[in-house]
């Protein structure tokens, strides 16, 4: 192919899905990806999958698929995710099973595995702790490395339609099917570097093109709430242009690709990815008309040889609760709330790791900032990391307490209790780190 046309169908687990549907079905895509993971998503995942060994891939995977598989089947569309999350197998039968039902038969769905490697986390030293691995005890949940393209290569040419894969690099799920169907050398840092350029670019989905972006009076979004996702035309160099369907919302400028572009990025001349160090630091964005910008000029060095690691862990329970007051002295009542749940909770101090109480609308952001403000209202918010569900549970309880002990016109109260899912980073040689490919075929089943 002289052009690849790839689309972002999602940017987060969560994202919406008719904006996916509409470019599977009016994109004249070459690859639709759905970039599903954060760094708690797949221990979350994991923690699932120990409940339902069935279970552990993105809980969307089913309502995605059904919506646009028929269409990328009908368009040659092929699928890339990381919707496998805890359990790419699981995710890549129930998808087979999918198209079975939708009648695609002959669909190849492959699981790429490979980047679990919690059973041989323990001595690596994490750097949020300083320690290994192993000194987590039963409180380690999971370890997944960020792996980079090789399974998904392997993947596409042995010729299957929908690639489910768990943790891999953001950027890796756009790079794979450029190397793949371009050719890239692996050692053609250039192109590989313009690669995860443009990978980086559509992996948070509508980023570019409006979202998260619009500031009414300042950057102004048209038809935000029909905003569309971002697709990219790129050639066998990895130039490309980034657009989006004509009669969708949402815009794309420079602005837009140049906030997307230094998002979530250290140093963007040594942005570290499993294939290639990318280097940013010569990009140039320029406008080829309405929502059509033209990138070039990422360049590429070796990799580092090692992957960035993913572990998750136990680290405590969160009680959280929340009540309102309104009205003349509001801030001050609230203040007054927030000051005797910290003193009734002192009995238990010792329970308690961390703890805040905070004024929504005054100071929950900036926790320095006064009460000068005179809003009409505030919501109290308090909340504490503690060592067992019990003290998260008493910390609720004092603020749903304050309706009839506390200051007065307080309402709406709730209260939460979550065990908290913690994540620390490592590295491990990428040498110890290998993909596995299982093709699974839609076929009718004969009764």
């Amino acid at each position: 192919m002289s052009v690849i046309r790839i689309g972002a169908g999602a940017g987060f687990q969560g994202d919406r899905l008719p904006p996916a549907v509409d470019l599977a079905e009016r994109g004249k895509l070459d690859y639709l990806v759905f970039e599903c993971l954060g760094e708690r998503t797949i221990a979350l995942a994991q923690q699932a999958r120990s409940k339902d060994p069935s279970g552990g891939f993105d809980p969307l995977l089913e309502r995605r698929m059904r919506a646009v598989m028929p269409a990328c089947a009908k368009n040659g569309t092929k699928i890339v995710t990381n919707m496998g999350a805890a359990n790419p197998m699981g995710a890549a039968q129930l998808t087979a099973r999918i198209a079975r039902e939708l009648g695609l038969s002959g669909l190849k769905v492959a699981a790429v595995t490979g980047d679990d490697v919690l059973d041989r986390i323990g001595d690596f030293v994490l750097d949020e702790t300083g320690a290994p691995a192993a000194d987590l005890g039963d409180r380690l949940v999971s370890a997944n490395a960020y792996v980079g393209i090789d399974g998904l290569v392997s993947a596409l040419a042995a010729g299957a339609d929908v690639v489910i894969c768990g943790r891999a690099s953001d950027p890796t799920l756009f790079l794979a099917p450029l190397v793949y169907e371009f050719g890239w050398a692996r050692d053609d840092w250039k192109r590989l570097g313009q690669g995860v350029l443009v990978g980086h670019l559509l992996e948070c989905a509508a980023q570019i093109t409006g979202g998260y972006f619009a500031d009414p009076g300042v950057k102004d979004v048209p038809d935000l709430a029909a905003i569309g996702q971002p697709l990219a035309e790129v050639d066998a160099d990895g130039n490309a242009t980034i657009t989006k369907l004509p009669g969708t919302g949402g815009r794309i400028t420079r602005a837009t690709c140049i906030e997307q572009l230094l998002y979530e990025i250290h140093d963007p001349a040594r942005y570290l990815q499993p294939d290639v160090v990318a280097d940013f630091s010569g990009v140039d964005f320029h406008d080829l008309g309405a929502d059509r910008i033209g990138v070039n000029g990422a360049g590429g060095h070796p990799a580092t040889g090692q992957f960035k690691v993913s572990v998750g862990y136990r680290d405590g329970w969160i009680g959280e609760g929340q009540i309102s007051y309104a009205g003349a002295n509001c801030v001050a009542r609230g203040q007054l709330a927030v000051d005797t749940v910290r003193a009734r909770l002192a009995p238990h101090r010792a329970e308690i790791f961390e703890e805040r109480g905070e004024l929504i609308g005054v100071n929950s952001i900036w926790q320095e900032a006064h009460g000068n403000a005179s809003p009409p209202e505030v919501r109290l918010r308090y909340a504490a990391r503690c060592a067992d569900p019990e003290t998260a549970r008493r910390v609720a309880e004092e603020v749903e307490g304050l309706y009839l002990a506390g200051p007065a016109g307080g309402g709406g109260a709730t209260g939460t209790v979550r065990e908290v899912l913690a994540i620390a980073s490592t590295l491990m040689p990428a040498t110890t780190i290998n993909a596995d490919v299982e093709i699974l075929e839609a076929r009718h089943e004969i009764a």
